[in-house]
């Protein structure tokens, strides 16, 4: 198979094309540095320059002769939400989901399927009510973001495509994203539960992540939104006490929610409050978490 990847630098953009490499895929890379892109990811990777994704189509050329596109791309949600920052969350996303679609319509007729991140966003804040696919968005900032998100790339499924979305929660990888920085204060003995710690955390392994884009990418009944998270999600409180004993260090530190709010703003909502998304279709098509389990998770992804 040879598929064409967006976001491929990024920790799981990276990972996934060392996946795709290892079983004997050929891997394109939009990027728009793909001077960088082969530096990083090692001159076997075909790399097109895809300068300015919010205002012009992806490159038909790179595209031409593809099976199936992978998009990772986006704007970094864990900032400070400031105007200019929610701009660039929205229109990376709707906007260079747009033009990723309209590229694609000049693709050769091998092209036939895109798989596009998504995120457990979409649902905004739901207490301890079980989430699956089938429950409706939320009425935030992020969960908008995410419906206009998926919405563009859903607009493939006019030009033929099987369209997948996988709804990521917190990756599980100490290469970097949510666990990466949670690592130094609890090396420390600093960490401990958020806000109370009774939000749900919908977290999933990176080799998960990875495991099930693959899987998106191989199964043609992998259609729609697929919630990508463990199947059990936990409590942050519940969390907090696995990473702290994973790294041998007490987790008892309360995190005070105003703290955070004062830290990030109104991106803080996303940690105080959570959700209990759960991967209901991913586990009715078949696929096998490497990682079910919490503590062996982190142990794996930290030790």
């Amino acid at each position: 198979m040879k598929v064409a990847v967006t976001g491929a630098t990024g920790t799981i953009g990276r990972a996934l094309v060392a996946a795709l490499q290892e079983r004997g895929d050929q891997v394109v890379v939009l990027s728009r540095n793909p001077g960088r892109a082969t530096e990083a990811l090692g001159a076997d990777v075909d790399a097109y320059a895809w300068a300015d994704p919010e205002s012009q189509p992806a490159p038909a050329e790179a595209l031409a002769d593809v099976d199936a596109v992978v998009h990772l791309a986006g704007e970094p949600v864990d900032q400070r939400w400031d105007d200019e920052a929610k701009k660039r969350i929205r229109e990376s996303r709707e906007l260079g989901t747009r033009n990723l679609v309209e590229g694609m319509k000049s693709a050769g007729p091998r092209l036939r399927t895109l798989v596009s991140a998504s995120a457990s966003g979409y649902y905004g804040p739901k207490r301890d009510e079980r989430v699956t696919e089938e429950t409706p968005p939320g009425d935030d900032f992020l969960a908008d973001v995410v419906v206009r998100w998926e919405r563009e790339a859903q607009a493939a499924e006019g030009h033929g495509l099987r369209v997948a979305m996988l709804r990521t929660g917190i990756v599980l990888s100490a290469e970097g994203g949510a666990l990466g920085r949670m690592l130094t204060p609890f090396k420390l003995g600093l960490g401990g539960p958020i806000a109370g710690g009774r939000q749900y955390m919908p977290w999933v392994h990176e080799d998960d992540v990875v495991g099930a884009y693959l899987f998106a990418l191989d199964h043609d009944d992998a259609s729609g939104p697929l919630n990508l998270s463990a199947p059990e999600p936990v409590t942050n409180r519940e969390f907090s006490k696995a990473l702290g004993n994973a790294l041998h260090r007490p987790a008892v530190a309360p995190v005070p929610a105003l703290a955070i709010k004062a830290l990030y703003g109104e991106m803080a909502q996303i940690v105080v409050t959570g959700v209990r998304m759960v991967p209901a279709r991913l586990q009715e098509l078949g696929y096998g978490f490497r990682h079910p389990e919490l503590r062996e998770a982190l142990e794996a992804a930290v030790g």
